[in-house]
């Protein structure tokens, strides 16, 4: 009798232990997703306090339905998306083949390499609103010495220049995060494999594709991942450089979501904006890992 009360008996140590982060989790995460959700679903703007109440769909179907530019900042989403983690992929895949390779000052490169990374967005975006200035910025001075430019242009107020502009300065913060990332996985690779290669008369183009790409796989889709998730819901380099003008140029799902909370006090049809967003992202997360097979396909040997 004593031995089943004795296995029956539960162990309340584990549960103690996780419970602080279990806590914080749901006080960080899972509230304000909660409430998010529930926002969505209601009138509530800050002008107009008095027309706060259940607005049931309503805010989804003028969503959907008459807010032309709700689908002009997801378009601008999906460009900007492509736009930077293409080629933050590429860029950041040659640097890291680059660094791969033994030669003096190596460390130092890397350690460089890693700076943007470390800034945050609102320090990026200073220094290269600084540097787009149309009349002291050093990119019109410099253009204009090379000859490449007649007059100042003004690259973030121009609508032919802003968004490319902002798709350049991101570009430069979120390189590093890419190539550290595939650097480390390259540094996995055995030499062994690479020296097999040469022995059997393959040459750099083969044994990428059937060493190195392999092994970087797994890490090139889930950073590329991440990079997605990440500019997609990017906020402070186009806010701080552009607001999203002019005329909406810059304006992603992101953006429109910020304008729309923060500037315009409609937490309601934010918030409608934010679920719209995190479904749009769960189905994009969903199909690219299934689609690639993510953790399906062992390594090469």
């Amino acid at each position: 009798m004593s031995e089943s009360l004795n296995k029956k008996k539960i162990n309340w140590a584990p549960y103690i232990l996780i419970a602080p982060t279990v806590i914080l989790f749901a006080c960080l995460l899972l509230y304000p997703l909660g409430n998010v959700f529930y926002l969505s679903f209601q009138n509530k703007l800050l002008s107009r306090p008095k027309l706060d109440g259940f607005a049931g769909f309503d805010n989804f179907i003028t969503l959907f339905t008459d807010d032309p530019v709700f689908w002009e900042a997801f378009l601008n989403s999906v460009k900007w998306v492509v736009a930077e983690v293409g080629l933050q992929f590429v860029f950041g895949l040659g640097i890291a083949l680059l660094l791969k390779e033994r030669f003096r000052g190596c460390g130092i490169f890397r350690a460089i390499l890693f700076l943007p990374w470390a800034l945050s967005g609102v320090l990026v975006s200073m220094l290269w609103s600084m540097m787009y200035f149309e009349n002291v910025g050093v990119l019109n001075d410099l253009f204009q010495r090379l000859g490449i430019i007649s007059e100042p242009v003004a690259w973030t107020g121009n609508i032919n220049t802003s968004f490319w502009a902002v798709v350049v300065a991101e570009l430069w913060r979120g390189i590093p995060f890419i190539a550290i990332m595939i650097l480390a996985s390259l540094q996995a690779i055995p030499d062994e494999l690479y020296e097999a290669c040469r022995v059997d008369g393959g040459g750099r183009i083969m044994s990428f594709r059937h060493i190195t790409f392999p092994y970087i796989k797994e890490t090139a889709v889930l950073t590329t991942l991440l990079r997605v998730v990440w500019e997609f819901n990017s906020v402070d380099l186009i806010l701080n450089l552009t607001g999203g003008g002019p005329i909406h140029k810059t304006t992603t799902l992101a953006v429109y979501l910020a304008n729309t909370a923060r500037r315009d006090g409609n937490f309601g049809y934010g918030s409608s904006i934010a679920v719209v967003s995190f479904f749009i992202l769960l189905v994009f997360a969903f199909l690219y890992l299934k689609l690639s097979n993510y953790g399906k396909e062992e390594n090469a040997v």
